[in-house]
């Protein structure tokens, strides 16, 4: 089964044809982060405007000459002008060549770029969703049983990481940014807080470190910025990795799935795999925002709706499933 995936939950334009889950035909990418580098972060506005001009143009050029059996279109979470544009595209397109269409959970997708390099995981599989929004623990017991273990009660991951940048005064986005910065400094030059690494649960809480950072640039004079971004990753990855691994032990998960924009940094791969032998992490350009996930998602766990039933749901939690 070839699918075509749509993904416009934030401020990329992507398309996908992804065939029987596992086979990558194609996959395109349009990006305004030019547009949003300027203004230090997505302007929702913005975003959905530049996503009309490029959402016909990367269908196109993703369909090229092939011949689909489905559609499917991320319907959540995100931002709802973002979404409304693939969602009203790709309704447009089943309706027109009278195709079936599938909605996706956006987050739980993420996790399916671990389908597409060859090896599958196995079940029950533990994932952990870092991105500029989210940071999830999941269980997955099958595809389409997913759990919810714990999550970020303020701040996400990836979003310390931009507000941190932001105080060193780092271009947007901060994730790749530190991670540069940090491969010239010490990580442990400046003492930085765990939030919530030794309390009994999975859950995550980053805004406490923005804080610790935020006050001790205005109180230092000489702050080093190589030093203070390396202690700021490391203070994050540490958190994300003991938590991961307590998660997958409890759980006994047979696979560890990594995912989400965050998970392409370096430094929280090479620790992850240290301490995790059944560990599954996507190239890094199927970590970030892209469409062949979306499709996989649809081939996997297979629940198709009509057009006139789809939805955007910009508040769709990881757990949830889309139903009719």
């Amino acid at each position: 089964m070839k699918i075509l995936g749509i993904e416009t939950s934030c401020d990329e334009t992507a398309a996908a044809v992804v065939k029987n889950g596992t086979k990558i035909l194609s996959n395109l990418v349009a990006s305004s982060i030019e547009l949003h580098q300027k203004t230090g972060g997505i302007i929702p506005e913005v975003a959905a405007r530049e996503q009309l001009k490029f959402i016909i143009p990367v269908i196109e050029k993703a369909l090229g000459k092939r011949k689909i059996d489905a559609l499917a279109i991320t319907v959540g979470p995100g931002l709802i002008g973002s979404l409304l544009v693939g969602v009203e595209t790709a309704k447009t397109l089943a309706y027109l060549w009278q195709k079936t269409i599938i909605p996706v959970n956006h987050l739980q997708a993420h996790l399916y770029a671990n389908w597409l390099e060859g090896k599958k995981p196995t079940f029950p599989a533990l994932g952990l969703v870092v991105s500029g929004g989210h940071t999830d623990l999941v269980l997955l017991k099958d595809h389409g049983k997913i759990r919810w273990l714990g999550g970020t009660r303020d701040d996400a991951a990836g979003e310390c990481f931009d507000k941190t940048a932001r105080v060193l005064g780092l271009p947007y986005p901060g994730g790749p940014a530190i991670a540069q910065l940090a491969g010239k400094g010490d990580p442990h030059a400046y003492d930085l807080p765990r939030p919530m690494i030794d309390q009994a649960n999975f859950d995550f809480s980053f805004s406490g470190l923005k804080t610790a950072v935020i006050h001790l640039v205005r109180k230092e004079k000489n702050i080093k910025q190589a030093d203070l971004a390396a202690s700021i990753q490391a203070a994050i990855i540490e958190v994300l990795v003991e938590k991961t691994v307590k998660a997958a032990q409890k759980y006994q998960a047979k696979s560890v799935l990594l995912a989400g924009g965050v998970a392409a940094n370096q430094e929280l791969r090479r620790q992850v795999e240290a301490k995790l032998t059944n560990l599954f992490v996507p190239s890094p350009q199927l970590c970030t925002d892209n469409a062949t996930y979306i499709a996989a998602n649809a081939f996997f766990d297979f629940k198709p709706l009509t057009w006139k039933k789809i939805r955007a749901n910009p508040s769709l939690s990881i757990e949830e499933v889309i139903k009719s």
